[in-house]
């Protein structure tokens, strides 16, 4: 058996065992992931110099990987022909240093993958092309590694000897299991343990008020007095609000509560074909500006803060703008979370919103009038297939282990739906236009400028965020016309969020803000804790004097049921 033939036996495994995930770049095709992919392909073979150097370097790799594998078999410390990245837990096992066989297939897919991205290289062109490209080869490859096999996955094989067969028999009914009632796709989590309102959304409050967008939450206080400037949590409608309410202790919303704030969550209704019609307009006016009215009618407070996460924060930089417009003052500071602001640099979103792509979506949107919230899911899944997929492939299906229980994944399972009117807008005018950043946005009757936001504002981004990427979110710093301080935080897109004070939490402050956000962190000094520490620090200097909570709900707006409401569960 020659050294190619386990990865064409890998190959040909995967067209059968992982149909179901290959269809997920299937789904996604519709933004020209294939055609892209080829495309760079063809235009590398057109330039047979930087491709000559790809092949030799992959003929070098595979002609030495059986005798460095025997090398190694016998005592030498020989380097492997292609270094593997010590951080890739696929190939954490021992077998795939110490067996030659192991080690040989581990160098094949290496050179191949080393291979691809070296061709991709070679046949570069346009920049969004070459994006797309780059993810549906990564995609690929990641399908077709080793490690997402039984026979070539020496740890699933160990298990499944020291169990008697039990974890294969487990896996295939995971697997029978995912096919049938997960569309094929291997569960993320389990959610059997969570329960809206007991371990996730459990923060007490009450529903105070309620439109056909949205219901306003009013959590009950804990503490004998609270600041004087009420606080409203603003989330992104692409998921659930509770995000900013997780669990007990890593409940940004419960920090808030329990550090004298009178905190105040939109929660979004899960849209369906009926709201197909409703546009970003209707969730500005709808959303944030109707429940500024609801606090200060409750509270008395003349301003409120404003806590944006994702979505919800570009949101909130709209609304800044828009009340300067309209000579509206009832805002008081911006916290904005993980926000693009500046959609010049989106990152890996990016490929999926251009013009052409989101032709495409529009036209479907029209049939369907909503973003299925599945469809969104896939997307977020792709960018991180071996976290997100793969990890499960060979968790659930190979090793036969049940899916984990975890908060943040559970919430991440509730996913809903998009308007098709708000949707297609929301892309075309800030991924496809970016018109915000240059103050060209139209929303609600007013011309929208950022410069015109002058409140002081908190920024968080997060070092690992693969959704708003760092420095992309510090590009907003620059376009507000206030006082920002900047923070870097640990963490990803919801980690960074879901960030309560730990042993492993730090994050970055500096006293400036320049234009590069490199030289930024240069000048950041690194501080250990939780950004949720800091912003109390910040936002209670903003906050006004410590008074006696406010009533729940008022005689305009009454109490209409407990939190965390009905929309939540929709």
């Amino acid at each position: 058996m020659s050294a190619k033939e386990p990865a064409w036996q890998t190959a040909a495994q995967a067209s059968e065992v992982l149909a179901p995930e290959m269809g997920l770049l299937a789904e996604l095709d519709p933004a020209d992931f294939g055609t892209s992919l080829l495309a760079a392909l063809a235009r590398a073979a057109g330039r047979p110099d930087e491709a000559g150097r790809a092949w030799l370097r992959f003929g070098s790799a595979m002609a030495g990987a059986w005798p460095v594998a025997i090398a190694r078999w016998a005592g030498a410390d020989t380097p492997p022909p292609v270094p593997p990245d010590e951080k890739d837990k696929r190939f954490a096992d021992q077998s795939w240093n110490g067996n030659p066989g192991y080690f040989a297939l581990r160098q094949v897919y290496l050179a191949t993958r080393r291979l691809g991205e070296e061709l991709l290289a070679a046949g570069r062109g346009d920049p969004l092309a070459d994006q797309k490209a780059q993810l549906a080869m990564g995609f690929a490859f990641d399908a077709l590694a080793p490690t997402n096999f039984l026979p070539t996955n020496p740890a699933a094989l160990k298990k499944a000897f020291d169990t008697g067969g039990a974890s294969v028999l487990a896996g295939a009914q995971n697997f029978l299991d995912d096919v049938a009632r997960n569309g094929g796709r291997p569960r993320q989590v389990d959610t059997s343990s969570f329960e809206l309102g007991r371990n996730l959304a459990a923060t007490p409050g009450r529903v105070v008020f309620r439109n056909d967008l949205m219901e306003l939450i009013q959590y009950s206080p804990q503490t004998e007095g609270v600041r004087a400037v009420p606080v409203l949590a603003s989330p992104p409608w692409i998921n659930k609000y509770y995000v900013m309410d997780l669990a007990p202790k890593r409940s940004f919303i419960e920090w808030a509560v329990t550090h004298q704030r009178t905190v105040f969550a939109i929660s979004y209704r899960n849209p369906d074909a009926s709201m197909r019609d409703v546009t970003l307009d209707d969730y500005l006016i709808h959303g944030p500006r109707t429940a500024l009215d609801v606090i200060c009618d409750i509270t008395g407070a003349p301003t409120v803060d404003i806590v944006g996460l994702c979505l919800g924060g570009a949101l909130t930089g709209m609304l800044a703008s828009y009340l300067t417009k309209i000579g509206d003052d009832r805002l008081g500071t911006m916290t904005l979370l993980n926000t693009l602001l500046d959609y010049s640099e989106p990152g890996v979103l990016g490929a999926f919103s251009d013009e052409r792509t989101v032709a495409r979506l529009e036209r479907k949107l029209e049939q369907t009038g909503v973003m299925p919230g599945s469809q969104m899911a896939v997307t977020f899944d792709i960018l991180r297939a071996n976290d997100l997929v793969f990890n499960y492939v060979v968790s659930n299906w190979l090793m036969g282990q049940s899916p984990p229980a975890f908060d943040i994944l559970a919430w991440n399972s509730d996913s809903t739906q998009l308007p098709a009117a708000m949707h297609t807008f929301y892309l075309r005018s800030l991924y496809c236009r970016n018109e915000l950043a240059q103050g060209r946005m139209e929303l609600a009757g007013q011309d929208l400028s950022l410069a015109d936001a002058k409140k002081d504002a908190y920024i968080v981004g997060a070092i690992n965020d693969h959704i708003v990427p760092w420095r992309s979110s510090y590009a907003g710093a620059s376009l507000l016309g206030g006082s920002v301080r900047y923070v870097l935080s640990s963490g990803g897109h919801i980690a960074g969020i879901v960030n309560p004070p730990s042993p492993k939490s730090w994050y970055e402050t500096a006293e400036h803000n320049p234009s590069d956000p490199d030289q930024w962190r240069k000048d950041a000094q690194r501080h250990d804790g939780s950004w949720w520490e800091d912003w109390a620090a910040w936002a209670d200097a903003r906050a006004g004097d410590i008074i006696a909570p406010p009533p729940m709900g008022s005689r305009r707006h009454p109490a209409l049921g407990e939190a965390p409401g009905d929309y939540v569960r929709g």
